[in-house]
């Protein structure tokens, strides 16, 4: 199972939320490539960057500090927030990312979709972040109609194999990731499903991988010490 900790990004600045909101900001480093340092460091093969800016505005950011962290340290880098075109997917990849995740854009621009996993087929990755089942969009501020799995369903006939699964109401709360739900959706889809969202010990990474999950995305847990991630890497990586 693949270990992803994550970088969340806003102001160009490392930073965790609780729930999503962005009126409960932690910043945790003043620059996300020291961040990267500690993950790779400790054994991290692969890193999770989201630009949260970019998620609720609908421009990038973050490509620059994306071209940083694979000039310095040469990690895979999966990425998300903002992906709203071609072009955005262009910029990441050109700029050093391994995988791109559409979040908002698979819901009111499938297309998008479409047309990405036709240019770079497996580098293209979904991201179906839920509330209740629903799926959430515009950086988790506007609760769609959809329900995941039948975003995940769509989005396989597309081509694509990889979704990042977030339970929204679990993020950044440290109470276990949705094992019910990410378990629904890797038996219903038959997709690679990575699970995110509310990871706070051994356990949960462990509950996770009893799943099948391809692999899982660790933030505010590493941030505050709860895990360490060498530990996790050397377990379950």
């Amino acid at each position: 199972m693949q270990i992803y900790p994550a970088i969340d990004v806003i102001d160009g600045k490392a930073v965790r939320l609780s729930q999503g909101k962005f009126d409960n900001v932690t910043v945790f480093n003043d620059i996300p490539a020291d961040a990267a340092a500690d993950w790779v460091n400790a054994g991290a093969d692969y890193i999770h960057i989201v630009d949260l800016d970019g998620a609720r505005y609908g421009k990038s950011f973050i490509t620059d500090i994306i071209k940083d962290i694979k000039q310095k340290y040469n990690v895979n880098i999966q990425t998300g927030g903002g992906v709203r075109s071609l072009r955005d997917i262009e910029d990441r990849i050109n700029a050093g990312a391994s995988r791109v995740i559409v979040g908002t854009a698979a819901v009111k621009n499938p297309e998008l979709v479409r047309e990405a996993v036709k240019l770079y087929g497996n580098k293209i990755a979904v991201g179906v972040d839920a509330k209740n089942g629903m799926v959430a969009v515009s950086g988790w501020e506007e609760i769609s109609s959809i329900r995941a799995v039948d975003l995940c369903l769509e989005m396989k006939k597309f081509g694509v194999n990889t979704v990042i699964y977030t339970d929204i109401s679990r993020d950044g709360m440290m109470s276990g990731p949705n094992i019910h739900a990410t378990k629904e959706l890797i038996d219903k889809t038959g997709m690679d499903i990575i699970a995110s969202g509310g990871v706070s010990n051994m356990r949960d990474i462990e509950n996770v991988k009893n799943i099948n999950s391809a692999g899982v995305i660790i933030g505010k847990a590493l941030y505050n010490g709860a895990l360490d991630l060498g530990e996790v890497i050397e377990k379950f990586g």
